[in-house]
């Protein structure tokens, strides 16, 4: 295992022990941090933003990292990238139930779920602020897409955005059996 292989195991653990939302937690931070909305950050920033959070990378292993993820030699951690590569390996039987319930979102199979996938396959009709007049059922169905959209919130969820949100819940659970289980009643498989 070279250095950024062993550094890129110990964020994850520090990530992991922190539960099922502990890398969207952290994805949620760098981008915060990315004022300019570059989706990338240099050593310095990344370093830094770590501490904020309590994980604690020396510049060696900061720049290592960003080294590793920077696509366009900018000198500059990729965030998708590194994120990407920070989510914990899933077996193919989790891969499969995810991509399984993505095939369900995905009324159109163009790759892409928005709400007009999701109208296809639910109904927020039944949600209270609907029937209480307060939201349309457009904004019901946007706000349930907006929880697996990890990039900007722009209304259009990939596979990789949703194979992102279920690594955090897939970290959390013990075996196989237990999270397809979970993935079919939730999603009706």
């Amino acid at each position: 295992m070279d250095a950024v292989e062993a550094t890129m195991e110990k964020l994850r653990a520090q990530c992991l022990s922190r539960g099922a939302s502990g890398i969207q937690g952290l994805a949620r931070f760098f981008r915060r941090l990315d004022r300019d909305g570059s989706r990338s950050l240099d050593a310095d920033e990344f370093r830094q933003g770590l501490a904020k959070l309590g994980l604690v990378l020396d510049q060696a292993e900061a720049e290592g990292v960003c080294r590793k993820w920077d696509r366009d030699g900018s000198g500059t951690l990729d965030l998708e990238e590194f994120l990407r590569a920070l989510r914990p390996p899933m077996s193919q039987a989790r891969e499969a139930v995810i991509a399984a319930a993505f095939a369900k979102l995905d009324s159109s199979g163009d790759g892409v779920v928005t709400v007009d996938d999701l109208r296809g396959v639910y109904s927020g009709r039944d949600h209270p602020k609907v029937r209480s007049g307060e939201w349309t059922e457009d904004k019901v169905l946007r706000r349930f897409l907006d929880n697996f959209d990890s990039s900007e919130k722009d209304g259009q969820v990939t596979l990789a955005e949703f194979q992102d949100y279920y690594s955090g819940v897939s970290a959390s659970m013990n075996t196989d059996e237990e999270f397809v289980a979970m993935m079919t009643s939730a999603w009706q498989l």
